[in-house]
């Protein structure tokens, strides 16, 4: 049998994305094929972080665990884990056998395969990398135990880089295992229109693309502190685009699958845009007005408060973060609308926002976390406090 061949039973699957095969792979076949694309996710990257420009580190105490169940006598993995393959590297024959190997370029411009290299995982890295031993291979020690484990595996052939990654956020988004703010991120590789895509590029543009932005450098891009960054993000891309993608669209996911389908959603009426009142913004592919209007307002808020805004790292200080941004955000709907009244779609000036702030008569040292505790309550309070209910105690 040839070594460089990897040889299992599918079953062929049709679905609008197109075909792809569910089959059954032998545990050190799969290590085989995929431990080098797993083993980058710890000091390197994946062809997907490399075109974004991030990195998701492997979980080592998850792994761990991962391992420790394996010993267990009743272990189990019954979900399949889902890999891409270059399509110079398959071959499906109809007796119902796929055919993994190696892939020699005939050019110089092309890229060889070698077997290590075959499959990119895009769901179930930390299953497969329980079976690999600290140099990189497979643990031997695992196949005294169980010689014939098996893996439930899920193959898609010739997929381009933004269907692998519009597959690896989908996966992910519905098992929840990795972070809200990765799964946002990715959605701005989508070619498609979608709510989340103008949320995603809208916070990216906020964070990134002018330090004059009040939100400059406050949005952490995968929910976790972003590399070469010294001083705290204390706001989640998944908090930023939860609370923006609100005002856009009632249904963000059937927005997302109109466009994928090629139709426009609907424009609302006067009435509707009282609830989202950057629904036909949205529509009209205003994203560049969407962020300004943010722009402008957080301006406004950072001009009215700019002592509290300003120091992120100080203790109970909460206007910079996640409870102040989501009540903030609740209000802008009621703040833009009492400001452009019939004119929906205007683009609010900072003055024009700073004349609802300036009503406040609070200061700088009010927004502490005795006057607003932690979770949903403060932010509730929070609410309130700009909507002009009595509030606090001091």
């Amino acid at each position: 049998m040839n070594s460089n061949l990897i040889k299992f039973p599918v079953i062929k699957i049709s679905q609008p994305l197109g075909d792809f095969f569910i089959g059954n792979i032998k545990a050190r076949d799969l290590v085989n094929i995929s431990y080098a694309d797993v083993r980058r996710i710890e000091g390197e990257e994946r062809e997907v972080e490399r075109y974004l420009g991030i990195q998701r580190p492997l979980d080592k105490a998850r792994v761990n665990k991962i391992r420790k169940y394996l010993e267990s006598p009743d272990a189990a993995f019954p979900t399949g884990v889902v890999v891409a393959i270059d399509q110079n590297c398959a071959e499906f024959d109809n007796s119902g056998v796929l055919v993994l190997k190696p892939y020699e370029a005939d050019f110089k411009e092309d890229d060889s395969i070698t077997l290590d290299k075959v499959a990119k995982v895009l769901d179930g890295q930390h299953r497969i990398a329980a079976f690999i031993n600290e140099a990189g291979n497979y643990d031997e020690t695992l196949s005294k135990l169980f010689p014939d484990f098996e893996f439930n595996i899920v193959v898609f052939v010739g997929l381009d880089i933004d269907e692998q990654a519009n597959i690896f956020a989908t996966v992910n988004l519905a098992q929840t295992k990795v972070s809200r703010s990765l799964v946002y991120d990715l959605e701005g590789l989508s070619k498609t229109r979608s709510p989340f895509r103008t949320c995603h590029q809208v916070a990216v543009a906020l964070d990134s693309a002018d330090q004059s932005s009040p939100l400059y450098h406050r949005i952490k891009r995968l929910g976790l502190k972003t590399k070469g960054r010294e001083e705290s993000e204390p706001l989640t891309q998944a908090v930023f685009v939860e609370s923006l993608i609100k005002l856009l669209s009632p249904d963000p996911f059937a927005d997302r699958t109109l466009y994928m389908r090629g139709k426009t959603p609907k424009y609302f009426s006067n009435t509707e845009l009282l609830k989202h009142p950057f629904r036909n913004m949205f529509i009209s592919g205003k994203d560049t007005d969407i962020a300004l209007i943010l722009y402008n307002y957080f301006s406004s808020i950072q001009k009215k408060w700019p002592t509290a805004w300003t120091e992120i790292e100080k203790q109970g200080n909460i206007l910079p973060r996640s409870n102040a941004f989501k009540a903030f955000m609740r209000y802008l709907r009621l703040a833009y609308l009492n400001i452009v009244r019939t004119e929906i779609g205007k683009v609010p000036s900072i003055e024009e926002f700073s004349t609802i702030f300036d009503k406040l008569k609070v200061s700088d040292n009010d927004f502490t976390s005795g006057n607003f505790k932690p979770g949903s309550g403060g932010e509730s309070a929070f609410y309130k406090l700009l909507t002009g209910e009595k509030l606090f105690m001091i």
